[in-house]
């Protein structure tokens, strides 16, 4: 049975993880269909600030992009990904999040759904993530919470770390973002079981595994969503496995 309780150091890494990554997720994507951004809960959100957000950057959509993607520029490490999404989107480069190709400011909203976890320097990642946005413009962030909560999936999906909510608050502020509104977030199953399943499924039977995900259980997934339930500032994250921050940028920064 695999270890559910590791706490891995927040500084820690290993070298070639970009392409562990890059390896990992192109097997995914390249076996994997788009899913559109209106079926995801995070819809509502995403319309409310897109409408004031010409400007739109999405750093690591692979193929379940958040923000419209029309209009939308994507930054993405998989090649099979951006691929589905070049031909409506407004720009899309192969690149890493901690060397985003584009100007200082050049976005009013970037979106970064469980991307940060997954990068080893942590510090050019925030760096980056606040040098594309512009003054007053909004950063999107998903991320796994708690150490402590550490399971074999973690491992299996590429993660370096979870955050400790004062640590990411304390992070952001860094990097000029101040947390507006959060909410709970996520869509991994809670049973231990059908996760220790499916990691041995893509492991051992990985095109059986994406035919029954990508056709049974990722439907039933969008239709089993909650309503997101966002309030002020970092919600009590004490029990919360994943949270989403909508953050500002402040004209502060250092």
């Amino acid at each position: 049975m695999p270890n559910r309780t590791r706490t891995p150091d927040p500084g820690a890494g290993a070298s070639g993880d970009l392409d562990a990554n890059r390896r990992f997720y192109d097997g995914i994507w390249s076996q994997a269909r788009l899913v559109e951004p209106q079926r995801f809960n995070t819809w509502p959100l995403v319309s409310e600030l897109a409408e004031r957000a010409p400007r739109r950057l999405e750093v690591a959509p692979g193929l379940r992009p958040r923000l419209p993607i029309e209009g939308t520029h994507f930054v993405d490490i998989s090649e099979p990904a951006l691929k589905q999404l070049r031909p409506r989107a407004a720009g899309t480069s192969l690149r890493s999040v901690t060397e985003l190709p584009y100007p200082d400011d050049s976005f009013d909203l970037v979106c970064a759904f469980d991307i940060v976890e997954h990068v080893d320097d942590e510090q050019a990642t925030f760096a980056e993530l606040s040098r594309v946005c512009a003054p007053d413009g909004t950063l999107l962030l998903s991320v796994p919470l708690h150490p402590d909560s550490w399971t074999a999936f973690d491992d299996f999906v590429g993660h370096r770390r979870r955050y400790e909510p004062g640590r990411l608050v304390a992070l952001l502020d860094r990097h000029g973002f101040s947390v507006e509104r959060s909410a709970i977030h996520g869509m991994q199953p809670r049973a231990s079981w059908l996760l220790d399943f499916g990691m041995w499924a893509l492991v051992h039977r990985r095109p059986q595994a994406l035919w029954i995900y990508n056709r049974n259980l990722m439907p039933l997934g969008l239709l089993g969503q909650k309503p997101l339930v966002l309030q002020p500032g970092m919600i009590d994250a004490r029990e919360v496995d994943t949270v989403l921050l909508v953050c500002r940028r402040r004209d502060d920064r250092g």
